[in-house]
């Protein structure tokens, strides 16, 4: 039996127009409408990583009345939606404080599935109300899950532009950094710049050669020509940088 196969409820026993629509598995969320009875398909909240979706059934016979899987009623849809609700605010709340971005991921992850699962919820109750248009518990439930629809939407858009502003952060922060290597190395080849006409002048008075006497007298004069002309270079090299 088909009933079997989808693991509806024992005390189910949904008309055959219902069980006709059926495969041999729960698949998509919506409602199923037969001649008179109706049968809802929901799904439970979804698992990030997870692509099964674990299905519940809410049965409403020819006579108005509502099943669920613990019995009469239709509570339980409450309860599902206090899950989906309580799953929705542990992740905007973990958005808030979360200073990691494997973290910001993992909310993106599930607020997707929560997004399309909250989205197909308002679709089922709104297609279980075209037939039942005066049903307000339905009403009800379907203006929370809408609610809860617009809750994972902006969970996600705000996890998505979170990644994004922090992508953004860090360019900017390693634009800034490039930019203060370079003014750094620029200072550094300035003073190299400075000293290079005298560790050029050192390095030809300092070599192994006899020298004429008058040149040996003129160490300070040769030492400050040096300065003078590396401070002219730097003075150039400054200026053109301007």
């Amino acid at each position: 039996m088909l009933e079997e196969i989808l693991k509806l409820p024992e005390h189910y026993e949904i008309e055959p127009e219902i069980s006709e629509q059926l495969s041999g598995r729960a698949g998509h969320q919506r409602c199923v409408v037969g001649n008179s009875e109706l049968l809802l398909i929901l799904h439970e909240v979804p698992i990030a990583g997870i692509p099964e979706r674990e299905a519940i059934f809410f049965w409403r016979r020819n006579d108005g009345r509502w099943l669920q899987p613990g019995g009469p009623g239709i509570d339980e849809l409450n309860a599902l939606l206090d899950r989906y609700a309580k799953v929705i605010d542990k992740n905007e709340a973990l958005l808030e404080t979360t200073e990691s971005t494997e973290q910001v991921f993992k909310i993106l992850r599930q607020a997707g599935p929560l997004h399309r699962s909250t989205r197909n919820i308002v679709q089922a109750l709104e297609q279980s109300l075209v037939q039942e248009p005066d049903d307000r518990e339905i009403r009800a439930f379907r203006d929370r899950a809408k609610e809860l629809e617009r809750a994972s939407e902006l969970l996600q858009n705000d996890a998505r532009e979170t990644l994004i502003y922090w992508q953004a952060e860090a360019s900017e922060e390693h634009a800034k950094s490039s930019d203060r290597l370079g003014k750094i190395l620029f200072k550094l080849n300035l003073v190299a710049g400075f000293f290079l006409p005298l560790v050029a002048l050192g390095g030809l008075f300092g070599m192994n050669v006899n020298l004429p006497d008058f040149i040996k007298g003129m160490f300070w004069l040769i030492f400050f020509g040096g300065l003078v002309v590396g401070g002219l270079l730097l003075w150039y090299v400054a200026r053109n940088n301007d």
